[in-house]
């Protein structure tokens, strides 16, 4: 039978420094912060940072607490730390110890949001705290951005930290979000941009009568089949290979419970992850072109539009490559560049002047019951944030 065990119990061989990134992993998982509710995880990361010379700022919003902390050492790059505290539930079965408990077994630490995302927020603080007990000279000016709506509309969260920083006149030169990017070794995967996403729902209005007597109808359903097909064969001539658009319909449903009556409502639910080649407004343009031939039938709503962003190589101070060098340093090996999966806060920090990557552990095991993150693979991207870091604020 598997145990749960304490630390210093599972891991004699790790450092003091070490254990203690370990301990703040912990510690953030016992915080219950399922989204909006921080639980105190934001007040203890102030408190933190304000011990390490940061100076701090909350601010709530529709009980949404976010977090802005800022360290200058003098002239230099402009760069951020950005993540979330908040975790989705963990109300299924089958845990092998308390969810919100940060128990370590067989090396790895468990709990909601151990790899999403507080097992960055944790190797984070550890390397930002190594930056600052670093006996060399320094330059730029570090931020901390963190808050406890992502995992839900994220409508109060890092789009109103964005907003705040542009009240202040700040402009970043880059950002580093601390998402779960690994796929099987950690620094294999860095995502250099994600692609947008647009829901929308679709009503298709007919004209109901007896099935022996079609001629006399409209078949919503028939259009349906037509509508989906439509959708599906869309082409997005802007994609690029790293970037692909992608389609589905995610419900039909006809709310019709005879067999001898042609139905007159069909709706249909779709989702598009489409490639920064794109605006939400020119997805839908496109989809709009595509159903032309049935508009008198067709009533849409669009939901939940997220931009895309992308990141690319620059000439001078490009954060992607030092963060490449980095990923060097530590493994051995350069990073994937990826836009797949999901959206993340990263796009409100995206700007012509402002680099925004994401990095962070692996991605195995996010929201899904016994989440987890292996004690190396934590230590591996505080190493990584470490080396990135001395190689931003560390003058030569």
């Amino acid at each position: 039978m598997t145990k749960a065990i304490n630390t210093k119990a599972q891991a004699p061989y790790l450092t003091i420094a070490q254990l203690k990134t370990v301990s703040h992993l912990q510690t953030l998982i016992r915080f219950k912060s399922i989204t909006p509710n921080p639980a105190g995880g934001i007040e203890w990361l102030a408190n933190h940072l304000t011990e390490l010379g940061f100076s701090t700022e909350q601010f709530s919003s529709n009980n949404v607490t976010n977090l802005i902390a800022k360290i200058t050492f003098g002239a230099g790059p402009v760069v951020a730390f950005s993540g979330h505290i908040d975790v989705v539930p963990a109300t299924q079965g089958g845990w092998l110890a308390d969810p919100f408990g940060g128990h370590i077994i067989n090396d790895a630490i468990y709990g909601r949001g151990a790899a999403d995302m507080k097992g960055g927020i944790a190797a984070m603080l550890s390397a930002t705290q190594t930056l600052i007990n670093s006996a060399q000279q320094k330059q730029g000016t570090l931020f901390w951005l963190i808050t406890s709506d992502e995992e839900g509309e994220a409508e109060h969260g890092s789009v109103l930290i964005a907003k705040r920083l542009a009240q202040q006149g700040v402009v970043l030169d880059g950002c580093i979000v601390g998402e779960p990017t690994s796929h099987l070794q950690v620094g294999d995967t860095i995502k250099n941009g994600r692609r947008g996403a647009l829901s929308a729902r679709l009503a298709i209005q007919g004209k109901a009568g007896h099935v022996a007597y079609p001629e006399n109808t409209i078949n919503a359903a028939h259009i349906s089949a037509e509508v989906v097909n439509r959708l599906t064969q869309i082409d997005w001539p802007l994609d690029e290979l790293s970037s692909k658009t992608t389609l589905q319909v995610t419900g039909i449903n006809i709310d019709n419970v005879l067999d001898n009556l042609v139905p007159a409502q069909c709706d249909i639910t779709f989702n598009i992850r489409y490639s920064h080649g794109y605006k939400s407004k020119h997805v839908k343009q496109r989809v709009f072109a595509a159903l032309k031939d049935f508009s008198e039938h067709l009533v849409i709503q669009w939901e939940r539009p997220c931009e895309p962003y992308y990141t690319s190589h620059n000439i001078e101070s490009c954060l992607l490559a030092q963060l490449e060098q980095a990923i060097f340093k530590v493994t051995g090996n350069y990073p994937l560049l990826s836009t797949s999966g999901g959206t993340s806060d990263g796009r409100f920090f995206a700007q012509q002047k402002t680099q925004v990557i994401e990095c962070g552990v692996r991605n195995h095991s996010i929201h899904q019951v016994n989440e987890h993150v292996p004690i190396c693979d934590l230590l591996e991207i505080e190493k990584i944030y470490t080396q990135l870091l001395d190689g931003i604020f560390t003058q030569p």
